[in-house]
């Protein structure tokens, strides 16, 4: 390359941050630990430092998600995280709320073809305080061995005790339980949020949770479900699919996915109301949401990118994992492993989780 054009890509690199001051702070991230957490250090934090043209030191830390910490720290002003990963609801609920930023969405890095940012998305983007991050999802699993014959391969199987013996191991909220059980019941996955505004469609949820309630061990830890189906404690058990993709990828653990009737959920970055910081914060979040580092966070864990030019870096440098495996048939969100699965709608969560945590709690006491 020519001192020209090194110069000039230089150059265009600074002018597109020269909206923030020069000085380099340090900013903090608050997320969810373990595996993620290392893979958002690997993707976004150290090529963020490492770049004397992008920012400087980034500082992750652990939380247990929720809004209780965040909404403390605007209302004090004593801003702790400059940075925030969160849940599809609280990316709603804060912004709603005026806890988070609200950004502007020109500066964003475009798609190779020169689509803006929130045009590159798999669904739209909810309000102008988040930036994109990844997909994770509900799915089932089982072990190599377990069944003898024809394998389970639909979330139906999941939920037939007859033709596939043994325990369930399911989590103990209602989030995705409620749309697996519908599509279970043979609802279309267009049409599961259509039958989940109707009451006889959650009657409907609730009869064939009922058809593997005598089965079911319950979890809440994410590491729980594998250690059940390891062990043998249960046949089948639901998890989040980089818990199952993490463990094949990286011990070749003999588990097998079943795609079909999984849930993906929301996973965005937000920047907190009010930080010092926000400058440097913003540079990161230009960083992290660009499709090269949408990508990169795939070569340490099988979440899916939620920007589409990410999915399609992926596709076009298999083998793409860290140690040369390839990751495309463990991510989420390609179109082969969505033919059976959905997305989850987080608005219609906010207008009836509570209620319908509310029955499922007394369906897991009965």
């Amino acid at each position: 390359m020519s001192k020209f054009i090194r110069a000039t890509a230089s150059a265009t690199v600074m002018a597109m941050f020269c909206f923030v001051g020069n000085a380099f702070a340090e900013i903090t991230v608050a997320s969810w630990g373990g595996a993620y957490t290392m893979s958002q250090q690997k993707a976004y934090g150290d090529t963020f430092s490492d770049s004397p043209l992008v920012g400087g030191k980034v500082n992750f830390v652990n939380y247990n998600g929720g809004l209780g910490e965040v909404r403390s720290q605007v209302e004090s002003g004593s801003i702790q995280w400059d940075i925030v990963d969160v849940l599809p609801s609280q990316a709603r609920t804060g912004c709603d709320e005026g806890l988070f930023e609200e950004l502007p969405r020109d500066v964003f890095a475009k798609a190779p073809d020169g689509t803006p940012m929130d045009q590159d998305m798999f669904v739209s983007v909810p309000n102008d305080c988040v930036v994109p991050q990844i997909w994770w999802s509900y799915m089932a699993f089982f072990k190599k061995g377990t069944f003898s014959g024809t394998q389970p391969n639909t979330i139906a199987d999941f939920f037939n005790v007859k033709k596939f013996p043994g325990k369930r191991g399911i989590h103990t909220w209602a989030n995705a339980l409620i749309e697996m059980a519908l599509m279970a019941d043979g609802v279309p996955p267009a049409n599961v949020y259509k039958e989940m505004s109707k009451k006889a469609g959650i009657d409907r949820a609730f009869a064939k949770l009922d058809t593997i309630k005598d089965h079911v061990v319950f979890w809440s830890s994410g590491a729980k479900p594998l250690e059940l189906v390891t062990s043998g404690e249960v046949s089948m058990a639901l998890a989040y699919n980089g818990r199952v993709g993490a463990a094949i990828l990286s011990e070749d653990a003999p588990f097998v996915p079943i795609w079909d009737g999984q849930v993906l959920e929301e996973e965005w970055l937000v920047m907190t109301k009010g930080t010092n910081n926000y400058d440097e914060a913003l540079r990161f979040l230009i960083h992290a949401s660009a499709p090269a580092q949408q990508a990169g966070q795939a070569k340490w864990i099988n979440y899916g990118p939620m920007r589409k030019s990410g999915m399609a870096i992926l596709a076009a440098n298999e083998p793409y994992f860290h140690n040369g495996k390839n990751i495309m048939p463990h991510m989420p969100n390609t179109d082969e492993h969505m033919k059976g699965g959905l997305y989850a709608n987080p608005d219609w969560w906010a207008d009836n989780g509570a209620s319908i945590s509310e029955r499922f709690k007394a369906w897991q006491g009965k």
